[in-house]
């Protein structure tokens, strides 16, 4: 018996088409090689549109960033100031769901919401993969004993206050997940700021979990943890 053909993608589907119709059908007829070559071209087109379509959107992004973007969070994501959050290395998903939070008024900036007011969802997608491929850095220590009651806090948390280990949500390296920031490598002043606007409630999102870990923490742990994580 001849052997079933073998292969991948485009070329399994016609060696497959020219099996069946030389075994079934007698030699390849016209009608036969006109769809096998219908099949090369459909299964073509389907391999390099979604290539093209994620140039485009790269593309897209990179102009995107290089304007509105660079002006405060740096050419590389790394920022201009503390101020703002480095975003090289930041996970896509999270970067694309702060973004749309902004558009929404879910998070309250009036420079951000005026920032995002016209991107796309496609295009917040876009910017959040174009960052997250940017390699992160990270801070020199300022402070050594600051820093190792960081990494304490970070690790196991305060069992007399009711502080949990940031570690177990965060990872035991800082670097989240989809939808949990990168802390590693931030810049502190910029930690600091966010816990205490969620110790405050001041931030308007993300804020069920992150409240009641913040509203928990003094000012020299939140200190300690935003030092800590920027060494990382």
């Amino acid at each position: 018996m001849t052997p079933w053909p073998t292969g991948r993608g485009v070329f399994s589907a016609v060696n497959i088409i020219v099996f069946v119709t030389n075994h079934h059908y007698g030699p390849m007829k016209p009608r036969a090689r006109f769809l096998s070559a219908l099949v090369v071209a459909t299964l073509g087109a389907a391999t390099v549109a979604p290539v093209a379509h994620a140039q485009a959107d790269e593309a897209r992004a990179r102009k995107i960033a290089n304007g509105v973007c660079a002006m405060c969070h740096g050419d590389n994501g790394e920022s201009t100031s503390e101020t703002f959050p480095r975003l090289a290395g930041q996970h896509a998903e999270y970067i694309t769901k702060q973004l749309k939070a902004f558009k929404s008024g879910e998070r309250k900036s009036t420079a951000m919401a005026e920032m995002v007011a016209k991107l796309t969802e496609d295009e917040m997608l876009a910017l959040g993969r174009y960052y997250e491929k940017m390699t992160p850095t990270r801070e020199s220590v300022k402070d050594t004993g600051l820093a190792a009651v960081g990494a304490y806090l970070y690790q196991n948390g305060n069992k007399f206050s009711g502080v949990p280990a940031c570690a177990s949500c965060h990872g035991p390296d800082g670097h989240g997940a989809a939808n949990l920031p990168r802390l590693a490598g931030q810049f502190p002043g910029y930690l600091f700021t966010q816990l205490k606007q969620f110790n405050k409630r001041n931030r308007t999102n993300d804020n069920v979990v992150m409240h009641t870990v913040a509203e928990k923490m003094t000012e020299l742990e939140m200190a300690a943890v935003a030092e800590y994580l920027s060494t990382k």
